[in-house]
């Protein structure tokens, strides 16, 4: 079998080609994979931001051409470059797994102390999406107190951009995809060696940030590729369905879905994540609309549907009064290099460790930020099975430490360090007539169903971690146990 794959020129768009031929030559041994590589309109006008630009699909309408002639077989894109509209003559039929959709802010450790004394960040990046969300996480997350964070248009290829970055005097930091900085680090051929070598090299002199979903969703379809092909090619069809991933084409033509609703285009202010989980699908919407319609939306679909209660039959172990004891010494390892922070207050004052800093929720960053720590990013309070995908960018796996209170639970794969001790009054808590709970902490749980031995037959709800462990332990399979993003989503679900 002979099949013709086409692409843009850049190195990420042939790294990408090839790793579809990879995939299909897997699959179909033998097969004779021929590579056509060419600039696009978006790849020669490097003056204009994008979303200034009038063509739809700056980087991929050139090659729908060769499609609809016969001189190409398949089209592989970064689907996020496609336009949102369906093409005429054309379609995509397939993808492969989806690597990190999420940005990555990369800024220059040699400008620390100039933004922190002038409080003003400036940052490359042409997206109006990333400046509408970023702003006032930024002056919030960095530890430098901000007043003012300014946004530069700047284009070209990740080499070129890096490179710009690291030349320009006047500006601090770059926002990339980390899913392209990811698969350009990892690029094993040869014709890759010089950018690979230099994206590891300048890494060297810079912090970087993975930015959170929930604040900054990512461009639709952002780290999915797309297979784009001929209408009426079934054999085609049949061929590329071998390599497809069913779970990312649905969650990329959902999110597309989803901006193309709003209008569609890369001039939007709009960014859309989902996120495939075994408790459900999280969804993120975030932006601002053409119209000037706020987007604000985190949700969880699930597989059950809450009973209606009234609000005084519901209960928050926020009610139950928690002592924290910050006295416990601790000794980081010196082997650790990086410190998963279960909350704010297990991080000891005036720690000064060097390797990577990771939060369990997003008020854990704030509050370490705010301190003067540089943190990494963020589960999001989705968990500690949430994968931290930082092995490409720290060139290995990461020995963890985690940072939390004495009777916390021993989780595989991090050193448990605890740096404080809880202590959980339920004396004053009245349950009452109240039927369903949600409970932001494990501890309190066990401190409470002490107390309350019939807890155990009532409705109990909490987030997708540890504390959904514990309760789970606690209550056997059969019990009513539903996971929601956070309180205020429980609330909302439940309530008359």
């Amino acid at each position: 079998m002979r099949l013709r794959i086409s692409a843009r020129k850049s190195d990420l768009a042939r790294l990408q080609a090839y790793q579809v031929g990879e995939a299909l030559q897997k699959k179909i041994p033998g097969a004779e994979i021929q590579y056509n590589f060419r600039e696009s309109l978006g790849d020669k006008n490097l003056t204009d931001p994008l979303w200034k630009m009038p063509e739809k699909g700056v980087f991929t309408e050139d090659f729908v051409q060769d499609l609809l002639d016969g001189k190409t077989d398949m089209v592989v894109h970064s689907w996020k470059d496609l336009p949102t509209a369906p093409r005429v003559g054309t379609k995509v039929v397939a993808t492969l797994p989806r690597a990190d959709q999420r940005d990555l802010l990369i800024f220059k450790k040699s400008h620390a102390e100039r933004v922190r004394s002038s409080k003003a960040l400036h940052i490359f990046s042409s997206s109006p999406r990333r400046a509408y969300n970023l702003e006032n996480f930024f002056k919030e997350h960095l530890p430098f107190q901000l007043g003012q964070v300014q946004f530069h248009n700047v284009r070209g290829n990740i080499q070129t951009r890096v490179r710009k970055l690291l030349e320009d005097a006047n500006v601090d930091g770059l926002i990339l995809a980390k899913a392209a900085v990811d698969r350009l680090l990892t690029a094993k051929a040869a014709e890759f060696q010089e950018t690979r070598q230099f994206l590891r090299e300048a890494l060297q002199g810079l912090d970087w940030v993975v930015l959170p979903l929930s604040v900054n969703p990512n461009a639709a379809a952002q780290g999915a590729l797309a297979i784009e092909i001929k209408e009426g090619r079934e054999d085609l069809e049949k061929v590329l369905a071998q390599v497809d991933c069913r779970d990312t084409f649905a969650s990329a033509q959902r999110e597309r879905e989803t901006l193309a609703s709003f209008g569609g285009g890369c001039h939007q202010k709009i960014g859309v994540a989902v996120l495939k989980r075994a408790y459900g699908e999280v969804f993120f919407l975030k932006g601002l609309t053409d119209q000037g319609q706020i987007l604000d939306e985190k949700s969880l679909r699930r597989e059950f549907s809450s009973q209606k209660l009234a609000p005084q039959k519901l209960a928050s172990s926020k009610e139950l009064k928690v002592s924290r004891s910050l006295s416990l010494s601790v000794e980081i390892p010196t082997h650790t290099q990086g410190l998963w922070v279960a909350k704010a207050e297990a991080y000891p004052q005036g720690l000064k460790f060097s390797g990577l800093v990771w939060t369990a929720g997003l008020q854990t960053w704030k509050k370490l930020a705010q301190e003067g720590v540089w943190v990494h990013g963020s589960s999001e309070s989705l968990g500690e099975d949430e994968n931290p995908q930082l092995d490409v960018l720290f060139g290995g796996s990461v020995r963890w430490a985690k940072l939390t209170h004495k009777d916390a639970p021993q989780e595989p794969g991090k050193d448990l360090l605890a740096t404080y001790q809880v202590e959980i009054s339920s004396k004053d808590w009245n349950i009452g007539e109240r039927e369903a709970f949600y409970w932001n902490s494990g501890s309190q749980f066990l401190a409470a169903l002490q107390k309350e031995p019939s807890l155990r037959h009532k409705r109990h709800a909490c987030g997708p971690g540890n504390t959904y462990k514990i309760l789970r332990d606690q209550l056997g399979p059969q019990a009513s146990i539903e996971i929601y993003l956070d309180e205020e989503d429980w609330r909302k679900s439940c309530s008359l």
